[in-house]
């Protein structure tokens, strides 16, 4: 009975701490939304700029590795906090006495023990531990963030350099048009002898760069699409519709306000200001051992001559079930020097992360200020470039007129093409290295415009 009655008790404490780290681990885990996993799992119908970067965050693994990163430091929190808490052992064993003193004592020992155990004080050693684990999670939130910005900023850079895949395809193509239709009108010429032989060779050679041109900038449509699809967890054969095009973003913001924007919501700076705090609490940890360890401990025994624990007539000199509670304290009195030196350097550690953190800041607003003269650059870029564009057209179309006038040569022509399709492809460089600017920048302030649809 004995027996049987601290057999229950412990299974009852443990069951009941068992049940409290269900409950916990329940109220923290919730499973994410069907309808929301369900809808970043579909890849129906056309995909923008804003829906592409939604799916990435959702599914791509860079973001299920950071996730899990997290997650495991959210359980190794509550592991730090749990050791606040008393912990319950229990124990049952068997001792044989091969010597007999006499025929009164002839038995075998067996003994059940429970302790309970609380610690008191440790020398902040888990206080500190505590709340270097909450910083430690905080920290893993803040990489968190810095994973979707990475990503955000990839996933962006492809969709543009998409867009300006297919603008360069479409100017590629508008090329081999004007040669093709340039090579008729010489080719004609030629039949009738007004043109020599050498101007119809220079079309077609030019209209077979054009053609290699536009191979090229449909590969790279190709490409992109394959790069897209791998950031965004499709399958690469997948033919996905992605809409969009390169358009002139509004913007205003000054670099005071991007600075402010950037110093206080930028991911690698709160982990550069939880990697200092982290670092003080491993000095804090280093110091407990100058400090005493206090613990507290209750005992239940429980003694017997058999595996039932009864009592068989014996133990004349000693209880047979009794239980003890006491308050323990140590403490090292002297190591070497070893604890000092070991807190010492966890005190040089503070100051180096604290100087690292500096150069993140310092960087921060390099980062800032570089993308905002970015963006600078490429819209005046857009403007020099729309202008190159209309004037391009312009001469080109007075070169054609005044060839088929017989005024002009063919090599004027085909210069004014040139110089129309090079005007082109600044043109869409500029409109793409300025959504790359914009996009850059958000990234460099610490903060998510998924579809850049304004510059604010």
């Amino acid at each position: 009975m004995r027996f049987t009655r601290s057999l229950v008790m412990i299974l009852a404490l443990a069951a009941l701490l068992a049940i409290g780290s269900l409950a916990i681990a329940a109220d923290a885990d919730p499973e994410p939304g069907t309808d929301a996993a369900a809808e970043a799992q579909d890849i129906t119908g056309s995909f923008d700029l804003e829906r592409s970067v939604k799916r990435a965050l959702s599914l791509n693994p860079n973001m299920t590795a950071i996730r899990a990163q997290l997650q495991g430091s959210r359980f190794g929190t509550r592991s730090s906090f749990g050791k606040f808490l008393p912990s319950v052992s229990g124990s049952y064993g068997y001792t044989n006495y091969g010597r007999r003193l006499s025929t009164s004592d002839k038995h075998d020992d067996w003994v059940s023990n429970v302790n309970i155990n609380q610690p008191v004080f440790k020398g902040f050693n888990l206080l500190a531990t505590w709340q270097k684990s909450k910083l430690t999670e905080e920290s893993n939130e803040a990489s968190l963030t810095d994973v979707e910005l990475s990503l955000i900023s990839s996933v962006q850079s492809n969709f543009l350099s998409l867009l300006k895949a297919r603008m360069d395809v479409k100017s590629g193509e508008d090329s081999v048009a004007r040669l093709e239709s340039q090579l008729k009108v010489i080719t004609a010429f030629y039949d009738v002898g007004l043109k020599p032989k050498s101007e119809v060779l220079d079309a077609e050679v030019d209209l077979a760069t054009a053609r290699q041109d536009l191979l090229i900038a449909r590969n790279n449509v190709s490409t992109q699409q394959a790069q897209l699809n791998t950031l965004l967890n499709i399958p690469i054969e997948t033919n996905v519709d992605y809409v969009g095009e390169l358009v002139n973003i509004p913007f205003s913001l000054t670099l005071p306000e991007c600075l402010t924007r950037a110093y206080k919501g930028r991911p690698d700076l709160v982990i550069g200001q939880k990697s200092v705090e982290i670092a003080k609490k491993d000095s804090t940890i280093a110091a407990s051992s100058f400090y005493p360890q206090v613990e507290a401990d209750w005992n239940y025994y429980n003694k017997g001559v058999d595996a039932g624990l009864s009592r068989g007539g014996v133990y004349p000199y000693t209880s047979k079930e009794y239980w003890t509670v006491g308050v323990g304290a140590s403490m090292s009195i002297f190591e070497w020097g070893a604890d000092y030196y070991d807190y010492k350097q966890f005190e040089e550690i503070v100051k180096q992360v604290e100087a690292q953190l500096e150069d993140t800041r310092l960087n921060a607003g390099f980062e800032v200020k570089q993308s905002l003269l970015n963006i600078y650059e490429a819209a005046d870029r857009i403007n020099v470039a729309d202008k190159s564009v209309e004037a391009a057209e312009e001469a080109y179309r007075m070169a054609v007129a005044r060839y088929q006038a017989q005024v002009g040569t063919n090599t004027d022509v085909l210069n004014a093409q040139a110089r129309l399709t090079t005007s082109e492809a600044q043109l869409s460089q500029a409109l793409a290295d300025y959504g790359t600017a914009i996009s850059s920048l958000y990234v460099s302030m610490g903060e998510k415009n998924l579809g850049l649809t304004t510059g604010e």
